[in-house]
């Protein structure tokens, strides 16, 4: 039996409950970051993005076949006890026609106005995840790390 690579559920849901996050890429001294609307799909824990193809930060993950990045979601709240937020890493990589259709109706199913413009797609795959909630616990972190194959 195959054990899971899945984040923890709670990983997952919090992930679920929002839909901005903030990424940053650098190549070389070039360092940017810039917001997003996503989509995650909990099945593949990969996250779908879109973004025009003038952008700079576009530019940057261009530079790299796959392109590694850093992503942070929060919750914004004055109370300490309350606070959530998720760090990560991941490669992006710009959907392939292989899967440009079934990424496209994720995205669009959760964002169906961005029909107007969607943009060039790219998916995101953590690599690291480390998710503070004070509700378990002041400062109470849950990591996650992708398990590479044998």
């Amino acid at each position: 039996m195959e054990l899971s690579n899945l984040p923890d559920k709670r990983i997952q849901q919090f992930i679920g409950e929002h839909h901005v996050a903030a990424l940053s890429a650098a190549v070389g001294a070039d360092i940017w970051s810039w917001h997003v609307f996503y989509a995650y799909l909990e099945e593949e824990n990969k996250f779908v993005v879109t973004s025009d193809s003038g952008t700079r930060h576009t530019s940057m993950l261009k530079q790299d076949r796959v392109a590694h990045i850093s992503g942070a979601i929060a919750l914004e709240t004055e109370t300490i006890g309350l606070i959530r937020g998720l760090q990560f890493t991941a490669t992006a990589e710009l959907c392939n026609e292989s899967f440009i259709n079934r990424y496209r109706l994720r995205y669009l199913k959760r964002f169906p106005y961005a029909v107007v413009k969607i943009g060039e797609l790219w998916v995101l795959t953590p690599n690291e995840m480390k998710f503070t909630d004070n509700r378990l616990g002041f400062g109470k972190k849950l990591n996650w790390k992708e398990r590479k194959p044998l």
